[in-house]
């Protein structure tokens, strides 16, 4: 209670009428928890670039990372209270507040590569998903790319049954839960500003991390193996409080909605050129070995985690995975 009042304080005091700011520009806080240097920190920067010089200095973007203000589980509230007015959190998130057909991202090996990514996010799929956001006082912007996701651990990870037992930190999606449950693992739900505690203490055993987040959070320090499953996809939707964005000048809303679909590009352009470059630095460190697959090993996995797609039809929807099968080309497991 004691938090939620605080930030109820925060939201009066930011949302006041803009008629009231006479000449002051707009602030715009924009949270989220990962570092600068990662690719969604980088576009969350050259939005701020961009917003400001487009609007000749009517907004100001105030950027916050590594959950500076909130943690994952404390953003979403900052956002619907208007505490803060911009938040790039992952898809995973949207779960727990009620729109659970996010999670369909969650499902492992759905997507092959980057360009199956890209035509369900910017097609129809996408923009259907986000508009199930209006009703939770969010308005949904874009999506941002960022990087499949690897198994690390401080013993090697060649086989399913390597995975038995060990506690993984995972994001709050029932699906990601079904997962390590395929795989024998225990879940553990953390916020990701506490993971390299976690791991440096032995609280968890192990993550599911795309490279450059396992690289610029330090994890790759406490965990001595890597396997390049490449078994989940990480991303982001950019979001904003509904009743603030819609309240925003019309000229100035659009202004923004054109640098909202610049740094998309520019997010989604340098996606695998970061995760690619955390990678080559992970691996020139010497702290962790990287291990790759191979065909049989990777198809080991597979056999593993489809089963999840169907146990999670009647949570998601069986007409929304239809639909993004039909986009990516994807074979359910029979």
């Amino acid at each position: 209670m004691k938090r939620r009042a605080v930030l109820l304080c925060a939201a009066i005091a930011l949302c006041a009428p803009l008629s009231a700011l006479a000449d002051a520009p707009i602030i715009i806080k924009f949270s989220h928890v990962v570092a600068n240097d990662t690719p969604k920190g980088k576009a969350a920067m050259y939005f701020k670039k961009l917003a400001e010089e487009r609007t000749h200095g009517r907004v100001k973007v105030e950027v916050y990372p590594n959950s500076q203000l909130y943690k994952d589980k404390e953003e979403m509230e900052a956002l619907q209270l208007g505490a803060v007015q911009m938040l790039a959190p992952s898809l995973a998130k949207f779960g727990p507040l009620g729109v659970k057909e996010f999670e369909a991202f969650d499902l492992p090996y759905l997507f092959n590569s980057y360009d199956d990514v890209a035509r369900v996010m910017q097609g129809k799929v996408g923009a259907k998903l986000l508009d199930k956001l209006g009703g939770k006082g969010i308005k949904g912007l874009a999506y941002w790319e960022n990087g499949f996701k690897n198994f690390s651990a401080n013993k090697p990870i060649h086989t399913p049954a390597d995975l038995k037992g060990a506690k993984i930190r995972i994001q709050s999606s029932k699906v990601l839960d079904e997962e390590m449950r395929a795989l024998g693992a225990l879940p553990q739900v953390m916020a990701f500003s506490e993971v390299y505690q976690a791991l440096q203490t032995g609280v968890v055993d192990g993550t599911e991390l795309e490279p450059s987040n396992l690289f610029t959070s330090k994890s790759y320090e406490v965990q001595k193996h890597l396997t390049l499953t490449g078994h989940g996809f990480l991303g982001y939707a950019v979001i904003a409080n509904k009743k603030f964005w819609e309240g925003l000048p019309a000229d100035i809303r659009a202004t923004l909605e054109g640098a909202m679909t610049d740094s998309t590009i520019y997010a989604n352009q340098i996606a695998k050129q970061e995760s690619d470059k955390a990678l080559a630095a992970i691996k020139a460190s010497g702290k962790t070995t990287i291990y790759t697959p191979t065909p049989a090993e990777r198809e080991a996995f597979r056999k593993v985690l489809l089963p999840v797609h169907a146990k999670m039809q009647d949570r998601i929807g069986r007409d929304l995975i239809q639909e993004i099968y039909k986009e990516t080309g994807f074979k359910p497991a029979k």
